[in-house]
C-alpha cells in the first residue's frame, strides 16, 4: 500500500510539474501576427489574421524585387499558367493557418514557395516563449517527416 501511495505521489508531482511548464510554453493565437525576415534573408513576410479568421502571410519586401531586366519579379514558376504574371512582391505565400492550443502551434495551412512553384502543407511554431524565432515546417503528402523547417526572425 505504501508503494502504491509513493507511485501515486510521484505521478501527481510529475503531472503538477508538467502542468506548470506546459502552461508557460502556451501562446496566444495572435502572437504569430507580425513581420518576419526569411531564413535566406531575402524577403520579409507579414503574417496577419485574414478575413476567414485564419492566419496568412504576404511578401512585404524582397531584397532583389526586380529581375535582371529591371522589371518586378513575377511568379513565373507557378504551376497555374494564369498566375505566372503575378508580382512576387505582395504575394500571399502562407494561407489558412489555425492555432491549435493542444500542440501550441498554428497548423492546417499551406506554404507556397515562389522560388520553386510548389505548395506544401505546413505548421508554424515557436520553440519557446520567445517570439523572435518562428519555425515554419513545410511538407508533402501529409507527412511532416517528408519536409523541411525554415526559421524566420521577427523584425517588427
Amino acid at each position: 500500500m505504501k508503494r502504491l501511495f509513493g507511485i501515486f505521489a510521484v505521478m501527481a508531482a510529475l503531472f503538477a510539474f508538467k502542468s506548470d511548464t506546459s502552461s508557460d510554453a502556451k501562446h496566444h493565437p495572435n502572437d504569430i501576427i507580425g513581420t518576419y525576415l526569411s531564413q535566406d534573408k531575402d524577403s520579409k513576410v507579414r503574417v496577419f489574421l485574414a478575413m476567414n479568421d485564419k492566419y496568412s502571410g504576404k511578401v512585404e519586401w524582397l531584397k532583389e524585387p526586380n529581375d535582371q531586366y529591371g522589371k518586378p519579379k513575377r511568379d513565373h514558376k507557378n504551376p497555374n499558367p494564369d498566375k505566372r504574371d503575378r508580382a512576387r512582391l505582395g504575394l500571399v505565400i502562407l494561407k489558412n493557418f489555425v492555432y491549435d492550443p493542444g500542440d501550441d502551434r498554428w497548423e492546417g495551412g499551406t506554404v507556397y514557395d515562389p522560388k520553386s512553384g510548389n505548395t506544401y502543407s505546413g505548421y508554424i511554431y515557436y520553440d519557446s516563449k520567445d517570439k523572435k524565432k518562428l519555425h515554419l515546417r513545410g511538407y508533402v503528402l501529409g507527412m511532416p517527416f517528408l519536409g523541411r523547417t525554415a526559421t524566420w526572425e521577427r523584425v517588427d
